[in-house]
C-alpha cells in the first residue's frame, strides 16, 4: 500500500539509515581490524577468520529475518535491529578478551541482516509495490555512497581515538539516525489515511506471483540461487583479496588508483542504469551483471602488470558489483511477486552471506596452489556458471510465457 507521502520520503529516509548501517557495520571493518587484533593478541589474519565466522552465523539467520519482516512488518524490524546492532557494537568495544570480541561479532552480523538491503528491499516492497523495482535503484544509487563517506570517517575517527571508542560513536549513530527514520518507516498508513489524502491505493502491476507461473517456482529459485552463489564467490573472494592480488601481480602502487575507480564505478553504474536502463529487464541485467565479473577478472590476469589494464579491471568490477546488488533486490521480485517478498530476500541474503564467508578462504587456497593468475581465471571460470544460470532463468520464464495452456494444467495438477 502507497504511503502518502509518496516513495521518495521513505527511499531517502531509508539511504540515509543504508550508509549509516553499511558504514558502521560492514565498511569500517577493515580499517579498525589490525587494531582489534593487536588488542586482543590475535593476528589480524584470524581477525579475519572471526568475520567469516559472523558472516556465516549471518547466513544462517537470514531465512528466519525474512520470515520476520513479512509476519511484523519490515519497518519493525529494522527499528529492532538498529537497538541490536548498537548493542552489539557496544559489546565489541567492552570485550574483555577474544571470546567475548568473536560473540559481539557474531552479534554484530546476525544485526546486519535486520537493517541492511535484506530487510530494506523488502520494507520498500511493502510500502511501495508498484514502484519497488525503481525504488531499490534509487536506494542503491544512495547507498553506494557508504564507503566512499565512511572510509574517511573511520580513519578519521581512529586516528584521533581507540578502535573500541570509535564503535561507541558507530553504536551511537545507530540509535541516534538509523532508529528513528526505522521508527518512522515502521508507522505504516492505513487505508482510510490513505482516502483523506486524496490517494488511492494502487496494487501492484505485476500478478502476485511474478514472471514465474507456481509450477516453475522451485525450478526458477534454484537456478537464481546457483547464480547468486557463484556472484558472491566472486564478489567476496576478489574484495576481500584485492591489494595482495594486485601485490602479487607486479601492481601494488596501483591499490591507490583501484580503490578510485572502484567506489565511482559501482556509483556510475548505478546512476547510468537509473537514467538510460529504465526498460531493461531485471533478467538482462542480471545476466549483464554477471558476465562483467569474470571478464573483469580475464582482463586483470591478462594485462597484467599494466596500470591500465588494472584501471579498467577496477572499472568493470565496480560496474558489475554495483549492478550485483541491484540484481539481488530486483530480480527476486520481478520472478516471484511481492507476496512473500521478505522471506524470499531472507533466502537469497542466506545464499550471498554463506557462500561469501568460505569464498575468501578458498580464493587463498585456490592462489597458495596455483598462482594469482591461475585463481583468477579458475575464479572467472566459476563466475561464468552465474551468467550460465540467469541465462536458463530467462529460457525457464520464456518457455512459460509461450505455454500459458500448459502451466495452466501443470498448476490443477499439482493442487
Amino acid at each position: 500500500m502507497s504511503s502518502p507521502r509518496g516513495p521518495w520520503a521513505d527511499i531517502a529516509a531509508l539511504g540515509v539509515s543504508q550508509i549509516v548501517g553499511y558504514g558502521t557495520l560492514y565498511y569500517s571493518f577493515g580499517i579498525l581490524a589490525p587494531a582489534m587484533a593487536q588488542d586482543i593478541g590475535w593476528p589480524t589474519e584470524w581477525v579475519f577468520g572471526a568475520l567469516s565466522v559472523a558472516l556465516l552465523a549471518g547466513g544462517l539467520v537470514a531465512p528466519w529475518t525474512g520470515r520476520w519482516l513479512d509476519h511484523f512488518g519490515a519497518g519493525r524490524v529494522m527499528a529492532a535491529g538498529s537497538v541490536a546492532a548498537a548493542v552489539a557494537l557496544v559489546a565489541a568495544a567492552l570485550a574483555p578478551a577474544a571470546p567475548a570480541f568473536v560473540l559481539a561479532l557474531v552479534a554484530i552480523e546476525v544485526a546486519s541482516t535486520f537493517v541492511q538491503y535484506g530487510a530494506a528491499f523488502p520494507l520498500l516492497v511493502q510500502r511501495h509495490p508498484e514502484t519497488a523495482q525503481r525504488s531499490i535503484l534509487t536506494l542503491t544509487l544512495i547507498a553506494g555512497f557508504a564507503s566512499t563517506l565512511f572510509w574517511p570517517l573511520t580513519t578519521w575517527l581512529h586516528g584521533t581515538m581507540s578502535w573500541r571508542e570509535v564503535y561507541l560513536v558507530f553504536a551511537a549513530m545507530n540509535l541516534a539516525v538509523c532508529l528513528p527514520i526505522h521508527l518512522w518507516l515502521a508507522r505504516r498508513p492505513k487505508a482510510s489515511e490513505l482516502l483523506v489524502a486524496g490517494i488511492e491505493p494502487v496494487a501492484p502491476v505485476a500478478p502476485a506471483w511474478g514472471l514465474v507461473p507456481p509450477h516453475l517456482r522451485s525450478r526458477a529459485f534454484l537456478l537464481m540461487g546457483v547464480a547468486f552463489a557463484f556472484q558472491s564467490l566472486v564478489v567476496s573472494s576478489v574484495l576481500v583479496h584485492m591489494l595482495p592480488i594486485l601485490s602479487a601481480l607486479g601492481l601494488g602502487l596501483a591499490g591507490v588508483m583501484v580503490s578510485a575507480v572502484f567506489g565511482p564505478a559501482q556509483v556510475a553504474g548505478r546512476f547510468t542504469l537509473m537514467v538510460f536502463g529504465r526498460d531493461l529487464s531485471p533478467l538482462a541485467l542480471a545476466v549483464i551483471s554477471a558476465a562483467l565479473l569474470p571478464a573483469s577478472l580475464v582482463l586483470l590476469a591478462a594485462t597484467a602488470p599494466s596500470p591500465v589494464g588494472a584501471a579498467v579491471f577496477a572499472a568493470l568490477f565496480g560496474l558489475g558489483n554495483g549492478l550485483y546488488s541491484i540484481v539481488g533486490g530486483t530480480l527476486p521480485l520481478a520472478l516471484f511477486g511481492p507476496e512473500g517478498y521478505g522471506a524470499l530476500q531472507g533466502r537469497v541474503t542466506s545464499i550471498r552471506l554463506i557462500v561469501g564467508s568460505a569464498a575468501p578462504f578458498a580464493f587463498a587456497l585456490a592462489t597458495d596452489w596455483m598462482g594469482v593468475g591461475g585463481g583468477l581465471l579458475v575464479t572467472a571460470l566459476l563466475g561464468c556458471g552465474a551468467v550460465v544460470a540467469f541465462a536458463s532463468v530467462r529460457l525457464l520464464v520464456k518457455e512459460a510465457a509461450c505455454a500459458p495452456s500448459n502451466a495452466s494444467t501443470d498448476v490443477s495438477s499439482n493442487a
